[in-house]
């Protein structure tokens, strides 16, 4: 076995990144390829030296503590970028790891990689939040397939029951089974793919450098989220939510997006989330109960993640996957003359992205209302004024019956929650009027600002879709004037 972490995940050109590496064989070849329309060696070992080191029983919250096996110094020269660490070991067994490099000097748009998800569903050496853990350490290895796996369009939620249940064990014997639903393979690696073939220039974040820096939007006329971004500290609301009522533009391509809150603790080493067993948190009955970890959308933290992204998974849930309506695939278009679709022939009631299945896995909605037979967002101190509806489609929150067998015995299902948590009980009454759900795509404008969201996850995996690279394009370019 061979495994491998980064720290700090995030660098400026002219720092440095610790690489620790633990392997039994006696040495291993590392490699650091830049990831984008092309991948690119950057720097490069060989018959590096490693030992096999001890790992922690409580490693999900401790951290490995491995000590360094090489320092790997970034150049001046190196663009802004994700950097994929590939470990061979002499008996050619594999890992990866990552790290970040930021931009001296910003350009217009910042994408910020869902980092924070990547460590909820983070089970290497122990239990995730999704498999009854609290603490996740950023100081350890990935599984395997969230940074690097084979053909991310055949290998994700929306598309797994298309394939043999002997595909699927093959597939899921070499990569973790939460590697459909967290990861830089996903998601935004399909993004950064098509933004660089299309001459888009991107700088790169992490979730903890949105976190730890109330500057770092400053330059920037553009955000953009990507695919799966569910945690979200308070600091990382406060720092885009701010930089937004001054003017910035942001851009959600993704789905989920904020449902959860999280601490960053031990200087950013440590995110916490205690989820459906917030009654366990610290912070429970103190000055600081607001920062309980449960969802955005509890009435314990008075913030709901939809008035920063104008939707919330609430109001959606679940698309083209088990237990959930497989529907079109793609978005009914009601508002064709709206900026986004400029240059896409559209009429009211037309679908967008079906053939690409760009609504799948998880989707975020508002309450709907309609008008002249048209979905508006309904009156809701949860859904920003003015926002506007520009398409829907169905999904549903799954039941606790629903939910697959790997999850903790705890979870409880998110119909079941959110009825209990938002509507003050788990009846069958309360989880009707939660229990037909909506992805909803929209826009609105926030004081100076303005803020864009596709409602699902899997918007990325239509980009080869010239209707849904033509509305992204758009998006990003609004975001550029």
């Amino acid at each position: 076995m061979i495994a491998g972490y980064c720290w700090p995940q995030s660098v400026l050109p002219g720092e440095t990144v610790s690489l620790a590496v633990s392997g039994a064989g006696l040495s291993c070849e590392v490699e650091v390829v830049r990831i984008g329309s092309e991948e690119v060696t950057v720097d490069k070992w060989e018959d590096l030296p490693m030992v096999e080191q001890p790992t922690a029983a409580d490693v999900s919250r401790s951290g490995c503590g491995w000590e360094e096996t090489l320092n790997i110094a970034v150049h001046r020269s190196w663009n802004s970028g994700f950097y994929l660490v590939r470990m061979v070991g002499h008996d050619g067994t594999k890992a990866e790891a990552f790290f970040v490099v930021r931009a001296l000097q910003p350009r217009q748009t910042l994408l910020v990689l869902a980092t924070s998800t990547w460590a909820a569903y983070n089970d290497w050496g122990g239990p995730s939040y999704y498999t009854g853990g609290h603490y996740s350490s950023l100081q350890r290895p990935l599984p395997k397939g969230f940074l690097e796996k084979p053909d991310p369009h055949r290998y994700r939620v929306a598309r797994i029951a298309e394939l043999s249940e002997e595909e699927r064990r093959d597939h899921f014997s070499h990569f973790s089974i939460w590697s459909s639903a967290a990861g830089f393979a996903n998601w935004e690696l399909l993004f950064v793919r098509w933004a660089e073939r299309h001459g888009i220039q991107l700088d790169y974040a992490t979730s903890l450098d949105l976190h730890n820096n109330p500057d770092l939007l400053n330059g920037y006329s553009s955000y953009v989220s990507v695919g799966h971004d569910e945690y979200w500290s308070a600091e990382m609301r406060n720092h885009l939510e701010d930089w937004v009522e001054r003017g910035g533009f942001a851009a959600f391509l993704s789905g989920n997006t904020a449902f959860w809150q999280v601490r960053f603790e031990d200087s950013g080493h440590t995110m916490v989330g205690f989820k459906q067993q917030f009654s366990e948190d610290p912070v429970m009955g103190t000055s600081e109960q607001r920062s309980v970890t449960t969802m955005w959308s509890d009435p314990l933290t008075e913030r709901p993640e939809s008035q920063m992204t104008g939707v919330s998974f609430t109001r959606g849930g679940y698309a083209h996957c088990r237990n959930a309506p497989t529907g079109s695939g793609g978005y009914t278009v009601w508002r064709p003359d709206h900026w986004a679709f400029e240059g896409v022939p559209l009429h009211p009631g037309d679908i967008i992205g079906g053939d690409y299945v760009v609504v799948g896995y998880e989707c975020d909605g508002c309450e709907l209302a309609l008008e002249n037979g048209v979905p508006v967002a309904a009156d809701s101190p949860a859904t920003p004024i003015g926002f506007e509806v520009l398409g829907t489609a169905p999904a549903r929150l799954w039941e606790t019956a629903d939910l697959p067998s790997q999850l903790d015995d705890r979870y409880v299902g998110e119909l079941n929650w959110v009825a209990e948590r938002l509507a003050g009980a788990d009846t069958a009454k309360n989880r009707a009027r939660f229990a037909l759900g909506y992805a909803v795509m929209g826009s609105f404008q926030r004081s100076k600002g303005t803020v864009f969201t596709v409602g699902c996850t899997d918007w990325a995996y239509g980009l080869e879709d010239p209707a849904i690279s033509q509305i992204t394009h758009n998006v990003i370019h609004r975001g550029l004037r």
